[in-house]
């Protein structure tokens, strides 16, 4: 348990990168462009790398917010 807490600072940094590389990896979609004039595309459904993507970030989000709790009641 004692060591839990000593490494666990850098799990959460590990984990902080991990979701900003996967939040900046992901495509940029049309978002609010095209409701203010813009031309955005419609709707269009994730898949391959895309996909992958993020699942992944996801999950490691969640990990981050588990590990971020652990810490608060373990700290």
């Amino acid at each position: 348990m004692n060591t839990l807490i000593k490494f666990l600072p850098y799990i959460q940094m590990g984990l902080a990168f991990l979701l900003i590389v996967g939040i900046l990896l992901q495509q940029r979609g049309a978002g609010l462009s095209s409701t203010f004039g813009g031309s955005g595309v419609g709707y269009s459904t994730k898949r391959g790398a895309e996909k992958v993507i993020f699942q992944a970030t996801v999950v490691i989000a969640v990990l981050f917010i588990t590990a971020c709790i652990l810490a608060v009641r373990l700290g």
